[in-house]
């Protein structure tokens, strides 16, 4: 269906792609994954045609049909069921055929073979899979906002059935619901697929193959995302051990070149082993890319509840409630997933926790002096662009010190390379991140999270998970990332028919209750028992694994505030300056040198001795 020939892509002198290749036979479904910046969406412009190779060529099936979801909007007065219908030109051409009677007869019987009568329904189906009800199939798509005729245009390119199908990030305009029903959709789509998604939830249920994009070049591995993570593992595994292998003989080589080369007796050996350590090329082991960092504060000790609901309504407009009878109670720790359909009010109840929205009747109850980190995704797009992430830190802590600034910002990976870097030069996932630092910078006790993950790459989802896990507060969220609730969610509240209450379920009850809606009801087993058990008790293990986590920090800090005092006091006596200054001054510093050296020797043994121990404790819980 598609191969990738040793293309080389270069944008503004950097290389993209080098000497790049890779082949997709049709049927398969293929996840694209890579870190963010790595050119994802740039090889899906390649394969479509937009951009040109710089070097190598792409080559296509001969009269392969391929379609992608357009990132232009559809607007207009046409309805939604109108516009996807559209998208089968064939049957639109046949159609106008028929009806002008130009060669009619076969007209008719092509649309027989396409099974064009059943079109309309197939496209009703497709738009109710993605949240339009019938009503909704029916407006004109200029009455919905550009999230929802975005959804349009993703059910347009799964409506036209193309030979390949390109997909960058579908779920992003999806709720929990819909991004579920694509899944599924594209688990049974009968053609090819080349699909770019973050979401390793999503990958697992529908890749059969993934395309791997790292150091400019593209590999691809058989299975889903688990098995390409093993795979890839183990092959990591095998160059770094064939790299210290070859390391070790060169070094072995090289000391006997230097050793014997002047003598005589044993210049004939050097010289053949000159010639060895010239075949044996060094191996390159596989690079490890700089981890994503997020370090939410410590907030305070709280005593529950944080938040108390009794009788609440909330809305935007007096007299019109979205949600109504909110009987509800939030506590430290709690670890909260918001459920429903999108505009059925999951934002709206996030804003009324954050303390963004008031109640219009009944009572919101909030503990003394509760603040709280509120992450929506409007505002990525409210950064001051002229301003870099120092500057953005420096406006919500003008009392603190430019090290303290730096070092909040440095729990969010923002170091020497990024903190004076212009917001608009950073990437959707900097700007993501370095909001997370903004609405932490207070250490609050509470997080609401309205997809947070949005702009982040696998491996930053990754570290929001952990990260999340660790954080001693309460965080409440609203995601259609799967794979980002079931790691982090104790509790599930579903947000429905206009109120929220607590989902008698877990999340595989939620799941099966959208897909197979006739049996709605959770069913009960000793599965499911034990996993709502192993739900209940997480929030146990964080708070007995806190005192060990604190003290961990701690020991690092203490590690690290010694080691940078002790390279300073380093590079002093370095300094030839420094010996200018009299003997006494330098024997001064030669003795709190040796101390610091001890201390920094004893913090690192303590620091040790904790991090094993919470291993352990991790392991046994």
């Amino acid at each position: 269906m598609l191969t990738i020939a040793n293309i080389t892509y270069r944008i503004a002198g950097r290389a993209l792609f080098e000497d790049a290749s890779a082949q997709v036979n049709a049927g398969w479904k293929v996840g694209l994954t890579g870190r963010n910046g790595t050119g994802k969406s740039t090889l899906l412009d390649l394969v479509r045609g937009v951009l040109q190779p710089d070097g190598g060529e792409i080559l296509l099936q001969k009269g392969a049909r391929v379609g992608f979801l357009a990132q232009e909007v559809p607007g207009g007065a046409a309805s939604p069921l109108e516009t996807v219908l559209a998208a089968d030109e064939e049957r639109l051409a046949l159609l106008a055929a028929a009806e002008a009677g130009e060669d009619a007869a076969a007209a008719h019987e092509r649309l027989i073979a396409i099974d064009a009568h059943a079109a309309p329904a197939r496209a009703a189906g497709i738009l109710a899979g993605l949240g339009f009800d019938h009503e909704a199939q029916q407006r004109p798509l200029m009455s919905f906002s550009g999230g929802w005729r975005m959804r349009v245009a993703l059910a347009a390119a799964l409506f036209a059935e193309p030979d390949l199908l390109l997909l960058d990030e579908p779920t992003n305009h999806l709720d929990l619901e819909a991004a579920l029903w694509l899944g599924e959709f594209l688990r049974r789509y009968r053609r090819t697929l080349l699909l770019v998604s973050h979401d390793r939830q999503f990958l697992d249920d529908v890749t059969t193959h993934i395309l791997h994009l790292s150091e400019r070049r593209l590999t691809l591995y058989a299975g889903n995302f688990e098995a390409f993570l093993r795979a890839r593992e183990a092959a990591q595994a095998r160059q770094k051990a064939l790299a210290a292998k070859t390391a070790t003989e060169r070094a072995h080589l090289q000391a006997f070149i230097d050793r014997f080369r002047a003598k005589a007796s044993k210049a004939r050996q050097a010289q053949s082993r000159v010639k060895a350590l010239a075949r044996l090329t060094p191996i390159t082991a596989a690079s490890d890319e700089a981890p994503v960092a997020f370090d939410f504060p410590e907030p305070g000790k709280r005593a529950p509840p944080l938040i108390t609901l009794d009788g609440a309504a909330v809305g935007y407009e007096p007299g019109h409630p979205i949600l109504r009878r909110l009987d509800l109670r939030l506590d430290p720790e709690d670890r909260i997933a918001l459920l429903g359909a999108n505009g059925n009010g999951k934002s709206t109840l996030a804003r009324l926790i954050a303390g963004r929205l008031e109640p219009m009747a009944g009572e919101i109850r909030r503990a003394p002096r509760l603040s709280c980190g509120y992450f929506a995704q409007h505002q990525i797009e409210e950064l001051d662009p002229e301003a870099t992430p120092y500057d953005h830190m420096a406006l919500r802590m003008p009392q603190a010190t430019p090290e303290a600034r730096r070092a909040r910002l440095a729990r969010f990976g923002f170091g020497e390379d990024h903190v004076f870097v212009k917001a608009q030069a950073l990437s959707g996932g900097e700007k993501a991140r370095l909001t997370f630092a903004l609405i932490t910078h207070s250490a609050p006790p509470l997080l609401v999270l309205d997809e947070p993950t949005n702009h982040l790459d696998i491996e930053a989802r990754a570290a929001l998970v952990a990260a999340i896990n660790d954080f001693a507060g309460a965080v409440v969220l609203v995601s259609h990332d799967w794979h980002l609730l079931s790691l982090t969610a104790d509790r599930l509240w579903l947000v429905a028919e206009g109120t929220a209450q607590p989902y008698d379920g877990d999340l595989d009850d939620y799941r099966r209750s959208l897909l197979q809606p006739e049996t709605s009801a959770p069913r009960r087993s000793a599965g499911d028992s034990d996993r709502r058990l192993a739900r209940r008790s997480a929030a146990e293990r964080r708070q007995a694994l806190e005192p060990l986590r604190r003290a961990l920090r701690t020991a690092e800090r203490r590690m690290s505030d010694l080691a940078a005092r002790k390279t300073e006091l380093d590079a002093r006596l370095a300094d030839p300056a420094t010996y200018g200054e009299g003997g006494a001054s330098v024997e001064e510093l030669l003795r709190t040198q040796a101390v610091l050296a001890a201390e920094l020797a004893a913090a690192e043994a303590e620091w040790l001795l904790k991090a094993q121990s919470l291993e352990e404790k991790e392991t046994s819980a």
